[in-house]
């Protein structure tokens, strides 16, 4: 089982990744389908945002090296590496910090200089939102961080979450790039949302923006937010709605006339690295989805659904087997939670419907190594993980109530530890089947 979870993080190694993606061959930059000639640059700066940001860099400057003029690219405290000519700064995630604006600061300033005859380079991964930030006039850190803590524990989806916290920025939904033109944009995208629709990762910084005011209104009347709010928040969005400020640009601005937006690497590649392995595991491997979404302790409900229906009737596929899952999930919190994420809350709900059963085991991973605001991965469980807990006074159904499956799981020995992994192409969960 762990050769074939590390084959999926291997699949989406973000320096491998973006080096597979870039070719210099005399003097011409090869990215895609596109050619540059880098002579006819005077200057190429490298910007970036998110988990994955530093391997990015570093293999831009394997690529680049001393032709690289300038550059700044902010990740999540603990995945720093070391470069030499692009600068990595720290910040918060997934609440931001003063960091992320001082760096959001820095790189907007260097986007701003970018002159017609410059290429940029933006690298861009899975938790850009929160860590590259600018805010308005009037909106605050502090209204942030509110903002941002509402909308995670609301169960909205990182969809919704972005439609809104673009129109609290001066630089996602596009606005980047409307700093940057005229000059040559390249921005090489590490997926982390379901489905990889250009314009949520990171908050699409680089790409036109499909949402609306009216679109980040609706995430408030959806989920109930209105008098929760900042009143700065409250009074922006207000403000926006009835036309009194400009929304962010859209398909066909003049910002995106001299922009190539490239995925590097995304769920559905690990995954498929994953079968790939199990195959070689010897088990009967299949892909069910990549477009997983909805509550964690759903999924899991469905995952051992699955794995049920394959052990007594060995179909879709025979055991042994392998069912793999990619997308990611949600938790919807009460004011009162204990500690965990979603991939933890996953593995606790499958433990409990799995209780006494043999020959199946749940596996939920997210693939940045950090699920939630904890230092594990995620979580697993079979046929006994009930018993360790029982064995040592713990009720799952009570840790499960208040979304407390870190401490559960940690005492059983069912989390998941890989560290930071550099990577985030969301969450995959196995489906690992023995016969009865």
């Amino acid at each position: 089982m762990r050769s074939v979870l590390t084959a999926a993080l291997a699949a989406v190694d973000p320096e491998q990744a973006v080096r597979a993606h870039l070719r210099l061959h005399n003097g011409r930059l090869h990215v895609a389908d596109q050619v540059y000639d880098l002579d006819s640059y005077r200057r190429i700066i490298v910007l970036g945002a998110g988990k994955a940001g530093a391997p990015m860099a570093q293999a831009v400057e394997t690529v680049l090296g001393e032709r690289i003029t300038d550059g700044c690219v902010v990740v999540k405290y603990g995945h720093e590496a070391t470069t030499e000519r692009v600068r990595i700064r720290q910040a918060a995630h997934p609440v931001p910090d003063q960091a992320g604006l001082d760096a959001g600061a820095e790189i907007v300033q260097l986007a701003g200089s970018a002159e017609p005859d410059d290429l940029v380079i933006c690298l861009l991964s899975g938790g850009g939102s929160a860590l590259l930030e600018s805010l308005p006039a009037g909106i605050s850190l502090a209204d942030l961080r509110a903002t941002t803590d509402l909308l995670l524990a609301s169960g909205a989806t990182i969809n919704e979450m972005n439609a809104l916290r673009k129109h609290l920025s001066l630089v996602k939904g596009g606005q980047l790039a409307r700093a940057i033109a005229p000059a040559t944009l390249i921005t090489l995208v590490l997926s982390d949302v379901v489905g990889s629709p250009l314009d949520v990762i990171a908050s699409g910084p680089t790409v036109p923006d499909q949402t609306t005011w009216a679109d980040a209104w609706g995430v408030v009347e959806r989920y109930q937010l209105g008098d929760r709010l900042p009143r700065p928040v409250h009074t922006r969005l207000q403000a926006g709605l009835v036309g009194d400020l400009p929304d962010t640009p859209k398909p066909g601005d003049v910002a995106f006339e001299r922009v190539q937006t490239v995925i590097v690497a995304d769920n559905a590649v690990a995954a498929a690295a994953a079968r790939e392995e199990a195959e070689r595991q010897g088990y009967d491997s299949l892909i069910l989805s990549t477009f997983i979404e909805g509550e964690a302790a759903s999924i899991a409900r469905l995952a051992v659904a699955l794995a049920r229906e394959v052990q007594t009737h060995r179909r879709p596929v025979s055991p042994p087997a392998c069912l793999i899952l990619g997308g990611e999930t949600t938790v919807s919190l009460g004011e009162d939670h204990g500690k965990g994420g979603r991939n933890q809350e996953l593995a606790l709900a499958a433990a409990l419907l799995l209780d006494g059963m043999q020959g199946i085991t749940v596996v939920s991973l997210a693939t940045d190594g950090t699920d939630g605001p904890t230092d594990a991965a995620g979580g697993f469980a079979d046929g006994d993980t009930m018993d360790s807990g029982r064995a040592i006074g713990l009720d799952a159904h009570a840790h499960l109530a208040r979304h407390d499956a870190y401490p559960f799981l940690q005492a059983t020995g069912n989390l998941l530890m890989t560290g930071p992994t550099r990577t985030n192409v969301n969450d995959l969960v196995f489906i690992f089947v023995e016969s009865a």
